[in-house]
């Protein structure tokens, strides 16, 4: 196989490029004309991180039994109602059979879905066996799906196993920054709101040729596609922002409707639910949602203000919007929504009217292929024996990566996810009306993550783009988590 060099002449091309595609957005369109390609059947995961650790004991809540009495005991301030007005909602099985738990009253749009058989929930979920409580550390390691020896993220190397993910944006990130799980990947885009995506570099009079531009002139944009027919890395990731910036530009995109929420993660989630309808070959798309750092003022439910009450009402009115909108364009069977936080909070409140870092904690799983109305995984219970066995927290019982493994190969069409997550058994857990051919896969030894494409750079280049990319990556890490 033949692999190239970086020249110098090619290394300055390329970080010309890098720099170019720093701000970019629709208004600007130059080099050859593109087209959205049709993504036909083709399935897309959305991934919803809840940062700074949810609270998910008052959001799923124990409304019955001996689970109950220990969870008011714990939570004499804090606890939410088991029946009233502002009491939660409960969740039943199909025939109406009770489950014991109930949602936060706030969650109507997430209730609605649940009795749809549209959404879920996995109990006590996490990474198993590592009770870290450090934001940080806990966020990292799930968005690497715990795998050794890469610091790859686990989206990542999903995106580049997929041989779907080829169309003009196989991969978007709904915001300024991409999370860590598409780490490693050149393929994302990050993209807050489509009338921001474009380049916005130097002088507004140099940036393209204009009626009015002097003979002879080349615009700094149109110039920029003859620097992108290379081969380096940067080039060719400069080569796919050129592709995704004229094919955003053509789409219709659209501020939120009437009587949709007017959060920002709303507005992210409608900037995906347009990607997926314009049929840009959208695969993979992340959103965070920040604020679940409850230490102090949490709140619970009841007239007034409570911010956890507003907090869960945000989730749960984009979520109920988003599936909503997913149902009225048909493609409510094409699309997975997975909604997690880093962990949960210790089942004892504090002395300051809120909750700290605990552990285990509910993780959602929506959409039309998904086997809903039904718990998943094992709740442990709150006997004071269980709580005391995992420090007081919650234990978790279900490791994170079974639900997205299973996601994976049952509706992205991965046929090995050792190569995703290692030294994982692939055990689905039947959330999915598919678990995929690949049932009885076992995981690769640590820190295999196997050969997924045909790269064309030598380990200088990847070193040479790595230094690049190191730049400022630490501050970009701090300033998107939102406690």
């Amino acid at each position: 196989m033949h692999t190239p060099r970086i020249s110098r002449r090619n290394f300055l091309k390329g970080c010309c490029a890098a720099a170019a595609t720093g701000a970019v957005g629709p208004k600007l369109i130059f080099g050859p004309e593109a087209h959205a390609q049709s993504s036909g059947t083709d399935h897309t995961v959305v991934m919803l991180f809840l940062r700074g650790g949810m609270d998910g004991m008052n959001f799923v809540v124990p409304i019955s039994g001996i689970d109950r009495t220990q969870y008011e005991t714990l939570r004499p301030n804090l606890q939410i109602a088991a029946s009233g007005t502002y009491g939660a909602l409960p969740l039943t099985l199909a025939g109406d059979t009770a489950t014991g738990f109930g949602l936060h009253p706030s969650a109507t749009g997430l209730r609605d879905l649940w009795q749809a058989g549209r959404l879920a929930i996995v109990h006590a979920c996490g990474i198993l066996g590592s009770a870290s409580r450090s934001h940080f550390d806990a966020q990292m390691a799930i968005e690497r799906g715990l795998a050794v020896g890469t610091t790859s993220g686990w989206l990542a190397r999903a995106i580049d196993l997929d041989r779907a993910a080829n169309g003009v944006v196989p991969a978007l990130s709904a915001g300024y920054n991409p999370p860590t799980s598409l780490a490693g990947s050149s393929t994302p885009i990050a993209m807050d709101s489509p009338a921001d995506f474009k380049l916005n570099h130097g002088a507004w009079a140099w940036q393209t040729t204009k009626a009015d531009s002097p003979a002879g002139h080349v615009g700094l944009n149109e110039t920029l596609v003859k620097l992108w027919a290379g081969q380096t890395g940067v080039e060719a990731a400069g080569a796919r922002a050129d592709r995704a910036l004229r094919v955003i530009a053509q789409q219709a995109y659209s501020p939120v409707p009437a009587g949709w929420p007017t959060t920002t993660v709303a507005r992210q989630l409608w900037t995906i639910a347009q990607s997926i309808k314009f049929g840009i070959g959208l695969r993979y798309a992340t959103v965070d949602l920040g604020g679940w750092d409850t230490h102090d003022g949490q709140g619970t439910a009841g007239a007034g203000y409570n911010y956890y009450q507003n907090k869960i009402a945000e989730l749960s009115q984009a979520l109920a919007a988003f599936q909503a909108e997913l149902e009225a364009s048909g493609l409510a069977s094409r699309v997975t929504t997975v909604v997690q936080s880093e962990f949960g909070r210790r089942i004892k409140q504090n002395n300051s009217g809120g909750t700290d870092h605990g552990y285990g904690n509910p993780v959602l799983v929506m959409g039309g292929s998904v086997v809903g109305r039904r718990f998943y995984g094992t709740f442990p219970g709150l006997a004071p024996s269980i709580l005391a066995a995992a420090n007081g927290d919650l234990p978790v019982t279900t490791d994170y990566r079974r639900v997205l493994s299973e996601i994976l190969v049952s509706r992205m069409g991965l046929a090995n996810p050792a190569s995703v997550f290692p030294q994982l058994a692939y055990t689905p857990l039947g959330i999915m009306q598919s678990t995929g051919a690949a049932a009885a896969v076992a995981m690769a030894a640590a820190g295999d993550i196997g050969e997924t494409t045909d790269w064309t750079q030598t380990p200088e280049d990847l070193a040479m783009e790595r230094q690049l990319r190191s730049r400022g990556s630490f501050r970009d890490t701090v300033l998107r988590r939102h406690f």
